[in-house]
């Protein structure tokens, strides 16, 4: 049994990581580092009675603990991940990474030195309809692929006043919020791209910090578009992938975060299930035809970095990988400050 500990309990920490670590055998969600809300050891939330909470990291170092996770605003990511590196400990970082480049690099030498884990909380590619993409560009059901979209819309046009991630601070904004997941599953379909190409802006009213972006990465004979917006109703396709033989189109978003935001767990049989209206077509000249979307579950990611740890399986999201992303997310960043087309050598 592997202790660990969550530091930061906030969105991040109540919907995406506390829920899905309790979800996996082997892990034991011991400590909860929680620097505002009620006082004392214990969460008023019944679900984490069983858990200690504190209110640093130091007090959490204090404790035994195998795993540290971090799940802090992004400025933050660095020195607490690397507090805890030095204290000895394999650390999960919530995406994304750093915010530059060089903290990014010195985690992954540091991790390194301590002979430690470091990964990325690259939770996305572990949805059913990723997952459902991967076998179709995989059994080349469209071919090769030419065009590949994938969106991450929203209508949301309001701002939410007090939100980190809509401050002008450095992390803040949707590109480094839904660009990491976007970046590593095409990453993982396509490979490094040859240069990248972004328009990552500000869209709604009043808004200081980008809420929107169209990034491009290109290939040889092929182009990746990475979207999204908070300006779009109705939302269309989630995935189109148009290749030589057809094209796979699919709509709406993986059901995870919508049963975690309802306290619903991976434990629980159908917990995430997709309707069957929302299933991807496979259109070809000759006949459309229904694809069922797989199953999968973030608590996959999870049970990766376990036996990971356990010195059982190659890690899924490697420190390298990370530093991968990392400089991609960087790279579109400067692409759409100086208006540019960038190579992959552009950055690091």
């Amino acid at each position: 049994m592997l202790n660990v500990g969550l530091v930061g309990f906030g969105f991040a920490g109540q919907v995406f990581h506390a829920p899905v670590i309790r979800a996996v055998d082997g892990l034991l969600l011991t400590t909860i580092v929680q620097r505002h809300g009620p006082h004392g050891p214990r969460s008023p939330d019944p679900r984490y009675a069983d858990v200690e909470f504190v209110r640093s990291v130091d007090e959490l170092l204090a404790r035994k603990i195998d795993l540290v996770v971090v799940a802090t605003p992004n400025t933050s990511h660095h020195p607490v991940a690397k507090q805890c590196l030095l204290a000895g400990h394999h650390v999960v970082v919530d995406k994304p990474f750093t915010v530059t480049m060089a903290e990014a690099e010195e985690l992954v030498r540091l991790a390194k030195q301590q002979q430690r884990i470091v990964t990325v909380y690259q939770d996305r590619r572990y949805t059913g309809d990723f997952a459902t993409v991967q076998q179709v560009v995989a059994e080349g059901a469209v071919g090769r692929v030419v065009i590949y979209e994938a969106h991450f819309d929203r209508f949301r046009p309001e701002l939410r006043p007090g939100a980190w991630r809509e401050q002008a601070v450095p992390g803040a904004g949707v590109w480094y919020d839904l660009g990491p997941h976007l970046f590593d599953q095409a990453l993982l379909l396509f490979g490094i791209p040859e240069a990248i190409g972004a328009d990552i802006r500000i869209e709604r009213d009043n808004a200081v910090v980008d809420d929107a972006f169209d990034v491009t990465l290109y290939y040889p004979g092929r182009r990746a578009i990475l979207r999204s917006s908070l300006m779009v109703q109705p939302v269309g396709p989630t995935w189109s992938v148009h290749g030589t033989k057809g094209s796979f189109i699919k709509y709406g978003m993986d059901p995870q975060e919508a049963a975690l935001r309802t306290g619903r767990t991976p434990t629980e049989p159908d917990w995430d299930s997709e309707p069957p209206e929302l299933h991807g077509k496979l259109i070809t000249p000759d006949a459309t035809r229904t694809v069922p979307t797989l199953r999968s579950s973030f608590a996959r990611y999870y049970e990766n970095v376990r036996d990971a740890i356990l010195g059982k399986a190659q890690l899924a999201v490697s420190p390298e990988w990370s530093l991968d992303v990392m400089r991609g997310l960087l790279i579109a960043v400067e692409s759409s400050r100086t208006r540019r087309v960038l190579p992959w050598s552009a950055v690091g």
